[in-house]
């Protein structure tokens, strides 16, 4: 079986905690996120995130930390394909 996945917009936000990302609860329900999420940009770089469901996020986008988002080389607005961590 294979997994369920959706190109998301990567938004970096002021208030979200270093290794948390914010998600639409709709999309986690969608995606089947529980409590983890990959992140791949490019196909080639992954990334791990605990998701938290924040009815604010819109479904479309994923947020996550502006300083980690730097560390890592995510640029603001970057697509990528997000799918749940099993």
């Amino acid at each position: 079986m294979s997994k369920v996945e959706k190109r998301l917009r990567l938004r970096r936000m002021e208030g979200v905690v270093e290794g948390e990302a914010k998600v639409n609860p709709r999309t986690m329900e969608y995606l089947g996120i529980e409590s983890l999420l990959e992140v791949v940009i490019a196909g080639k770089r992954k990334f791990t995130f605990k998701a938290l469901p924040s009815e604010s996020t819109p479904a479309n986008e994923v947020w996550i930390n502006p300083n980690e988002a730097r560390m890592k080389g995510i640029a603001d607005n970057s697509i990528a394909t997000v799918r749940a961590k099993q």
